[in-house]
């Protein structure tokens, strides 16, 4: 690379999974932490390991996994919770601790209840104690988007003299424009007197729109790290769309001075992984990842891309993983075939018999449409996954009755505990009535929040994706479930989501019980 390097930190295994409903096992954060290392991301923040000894174990996992990038952990600035994280990210071949104290006066004075002086004194000790674990720690000051220029400068003065080497400039709530928050950065590289020995970063949050053009306003004023996640997936309105940064700069080299090392050809498949992990659909229309990102239906357009590419497009659709990779199986593709494929969308197994449970899986599959496709394999893995982490329910058969002029109904079956049992409602439609169903023999009390379909392919044979949100007491979870018949696939989303809310709690947002925790 000629020019200096733009470090593409991905926050989406713990900024990304903070999103209502998101909550990612070990075993998927795995999965996203490969994708992401392939794709030749320098960071991968995998979570924030004092909020849950869940936590802790899918940072751990992530960080003993990944050989090519940096793994970080998030943590506050407490001496606790550095250790923690510095226990977590210990086996990493490149591991970092990014600490964080809120730095805002609205922050400092109701959340935090301290004086800055405070403030500063517990940053700097964070720092310092996070050295003693590695030379590689982030600061971060939360809420830097609202906080006062001179208590930034002084607290990024301090904490590089205590041995932070990237100082993080997070807008927090997303409040900040582009022009006012590249000149937030300019001034602290040209105040700071010691700014030359940290890399500066930025993190900022969707809430107005702004989070990418914030973003790259702050790299033209010399920011020489984004913080960002796959899908600009986050709480709230979401944070800076790691494909939008890469491909902006990429596509724009005559105006950034820098760029990332990222593969891009790696970006689609990415983003369909974690579309899947998560449950959160990408919209049609979004940049660089959508379905119709490349597509072309007004006839101007048309004629002038068959003319010359570069009269309406500006980037390649390969350049992104549009085109690359589309080996289709179907029922006649032998097992060597199937792995092979399966290994260069970055999904390994672990054993034979995971393999041939997986084989087994796309057979049935194959039997159902003619061609499977790189989404289709990507559903399969992601169902099977999910069924894995409930062990309490599963569909065992579903039968439903819907014509015109009858009120549909659904006969269900379901494994509890190990135990069949049957039951039989009516709906508005078979899907309602399945969902009754199902909710009149495991009693949850649960309330739907979001049902969602979309299909995986083209086709009418195409395999339908249903995600489903469900909320009790004030917990919210996804559900999802994949099929070519999209009342069988709206069932197994419905008691996947249904058995989440049945098993205990394991894991919680980092907000979730403290209101000390806070979010760059």
């Amino acid at each position: 690379m000629s020019k200096p390097q733009l470090i593409v930190f991905d926050t989406t295994l713990r900024d990304g999974e903070q999103s209502p409903g998101a909550s990612m096992t070990r075993e998927e954060k795995i999965r996203i932490a490969k994708v992401l290392e392939k794709m030749r991301v320098d960071v991968i923040e995998a979570g924030f390991p004092m909020a849950s000894q869940g936590d802790f174990e899918a940072v751990q996992a992530v960080a003993r996994t990944v050989k090519e990038s940096t793994v970080a952990g998030l943590c506050r600035a407490t001496f606790a919770d550095i250790d923690r994280c510095g226990e977590a990210v210990r086996d990493a071949v490149s591991g970092r601790i990014h600490t964080f104290i809120a730095t805002s006066p609205i922050h400092m004075k109701m959340k935090l209840r301290m004086e800055p002086d405070a403030v500063v004194e517990a940053a700097v000790a964070a720092v310092r104690r996070a050295r003693q674990w590695t030379d590689d720690v982030e600061f971060s000051a939360e809420d830097a988007g609202r906080s006062e220029l001179d208590f930034l400068c002084r607290i990024v003065e301090a904490v590089i003299d205590a041995g932070a080497r990237t100082i993080n400039i997070p807008d927090t709530v997303g409040y900040n424009l582009p022009e006012q928050f590249a000149a937030t950065i300019r001034a602290l590289r040209e105040r700071v007197p010691n700014a030359d020995k940290a890399v500066f970063s930025v993190h900022c949050h969707n809430d107005l729109g702004l989070a990418v053009a914030n973003s790259l306003a702050a790299v033209l004023a010399g920011a020489r790290q984004v913080e960002c996640t796959v899908n600009g997936l986050g709480e709230r309105a979401g944070n800076a769309s790691l494909e939008e940064i890469v491909m902006a700069v990429r596509t724009r080299q005559d105006v950034f001075p820098c760029d990332t090392r990222i593969d891009t050809t790696q970006i689609v498949s990415a983003s369909r992984l974690v579309s899947g992990i998560t449950g959160f659909p990408v919209q049609p229309n979004k940049a660089i990842v959508g379905a119709n990102a490349f597509a072309h239906e007004s006839g101007i357009h048309q004629d002038g891309v068959l003319k010359h590419r570069e009269t309406y497009e500006i980037m390649r659709a390969e350049d992104v993983g549009w085109s690359a990779n589309r080996m289709v199986l179907g029922k006649h593709s032998g097992r060597n075939a199937f792995k092979t494929r399966m290994e260069e969308l970055g999904i390994a197994f672990a054993s034979d018999a995971e393999l041939n449970t997986a084989f087994t899986r796309f057979k049935e599959l194959a039997d159902k449409k003619h061609e499977i496709f790189d989404e289709d394999l990507q559903a399969l893995v992601t169902e099977a996954s999910l069924e894995a982490g409930n062990d309490r329910v599963r569909l065992l058969y579903l039968k439903t009755a819907s014509e015109t002029g009858q009120t549909p109904d659904a006969e269900v079956t379901l494994a509890i505990d190990g135990a069949e049992r049957q039951a039989r409602a009516r709906g508005d439609g078979p899907v309602d009535a399945a969902f009754k169903a199902i909710e009149s023999l495991l009693a949850t009390g649960a309330e739907l929040k979001l049902y969602s379909v979309n299909a995986i392919t083209g086709g009418t044979d195409a395999q339908g994706e249903v995600t489903v949100r469900v909320e009790k007491a004030g917990r919210i979870v996804n559900g999802q479930g994949a099929d070519t018949d999209i009342v069988i696939a709206s069932a197994k989303a419905y008691v996947n989501a249904l058995g989440k809310i049945l098993q205990p709690v394991e894991r919680a947002h980092p907000q979730f019980n403290d209101a000390q925790y806070g979010d760059v």
